[in-house]
């Protein structure tokens, strides 16, 4: 897989990964919830994960492409201000456009 191909299928997961937590009831989008929707905190725990999770892959990514490029703290700032942002679409349907 090229460069190319790796940054866009990250971009692309975290995309998915981002909006996960807040378009379904499963936690961690594999175990069914007992009984009441999750919470607030619940979808942002998870986002959180999620966002790990995509930072594995592309670590995972990155390590196949060749050697690891050491980071600081400057990246994951970036980074998960990104997947925040990416997050937005499936927060909106949840919480502001959905009408209950």
């Amino acid at each position: 897989m090229n460069t190319a191909a790796s940054v866009w299928l990250v971009v692309g997961l975290g995309f998915l990964a981002a909006n996960l937590p807040f378009v379904n009831e499963r936690l961690l989008a594999v175990w069914p919830t007992a009984g009441a929707a999750k919470s607030l905190w619940a979808r942002l725990a998870e986002l959180v994960v999620w966002y790990l999770v995509v930072g594995g892959v592309g670590l995972a990514l990155e390590q196949h492409a060749g050697q690891i490029y050491p980071q600081g703290w400057e990246f994951y700032a970036i980074t998960a201000a990104m997947f925040l942002t990416f997050a937005f679409p499936g927060f909106v349907y949840r919480y502001l456009g959905r009408r209950r």
